[in-house]
């Protein structure tokens, strides 16, 4: 007597509620951008004045072109930085490694909020010990602005980044390092033609994660940032309070296409290159 065995439904129903979850308010949100409604509580008419609005809103590119500046600034260092961090960590055999390793990983479970106070404490501190200094030697006023939200972005971007390539480099191969030792390779071409190659995806990951804590970073950034200094997400956050909505639901709309593009080209050029290896 054969038994038929049926597969669960269960997963399925799981992750089907798990898509309608996420992406319910997504479209609802793209809904509400063409509402011709301010506050978006019940359908008037169709209407893409918030899209003009929003091309039309200086403040908000503003507050964009000093979002992506803070991003690209703070990825690069942090990126560097936390590279070197993982490299040192991997090859390090001092009796203090455990310590090296929760310093590096404190900044990922901090409470943001914490972070920013901390942060705000030390630069207040900095500020007020050495600004007379500054200003009599260089005439460079120190306070906060752009270049306190810069380093606070490193601090934590760079423990992500850190994390990161010490998993790639947990899965490095070191034969091929042995072979280019016997080979006569000098360390720095080593490094350069063997090592950076394997850990480059993990780099590339890193970099790609810290460009977007960065852009999304809010708690942290206020904490840090200057009078006249505004990201954007302090700008929306300030455009939710003062009660227009409907002009940041047409801004997500333009977020999530420009990510979907983003992420249907890295698809094809992943599949692309898997074929070309085939």
């Amino acid at each position: 007597m054969k038994t038929c065995k049926r597969n669960s439904r269960f997963p399925m129903f799981v992750t089907l509620l798990t898509l309608i979850f996420l992406y319910v308010p997504l479209i609802l949100v793209a809904v509400a951008s063409f509402n011709s409604s301010k506050y978006g509580g019940a359908w008037n008419s169709f209407s893409l004045k918030w899209y003009d609005r929003l091309f039309s809103e200086r403040a908000i590119w503003e507050a964009l072109a000093n979002t992506l500046f803070i991003a690209l600034i703070s990825t690069a260092i942090s990126t560097t930085l936390g590279t070197l961090s993982a490299l040192a960590l991997y090859r390090s055999k001092n009796r203090l490694k455990g310590i090296y390793y929760a310093l590096i990983h404190t900044p990922l479970i901090v409470p943001d909020i914490l972070q920013g106070i901390s942060l705000l404490l030390l630069f207040v501190t900095l500020i007020n010990l050495g600004g007379s200094l500054f200003r009599r030697l260089f005439g460079i006023e120190l306070e906060l602005g752009m270049t306190t939200i810069i380093i606070a972005h490193i601090t934590f971007c760079m423990s992500y980044v850190a994390m990161v390539v010490l998993d790639r480099l947990h899965e490095f191969d070191h034969t091929l390092l042995e072979a280019a030792q016997d080979l006569g390779a000098s360390g720095l071409y080593t490094f350069f033609r063997v090592t950076l190659p394997q850990i480059l995806p993990g780099i590339v990951a890193g970099a790609l994660f810290a460009f977007m804590l960065s852009i999304d970073d809010f708690v942290i950034t206020f904490f840090v940032k200057g009078a006249g200094d505004t990201t954007l997400p302090i700008y929306i956050q300030s455009a939710m309070r003062r009660g227009t909505p409907a002009v940041i639901n047409a801004l997500s709309v333009v977020f999530l296409l420009v990510t979907f593009v983003i992420v249907f080209i890295a698809q094809k050029l992943i599949t692309k290159k898997s074929e070309s290896k085939k």
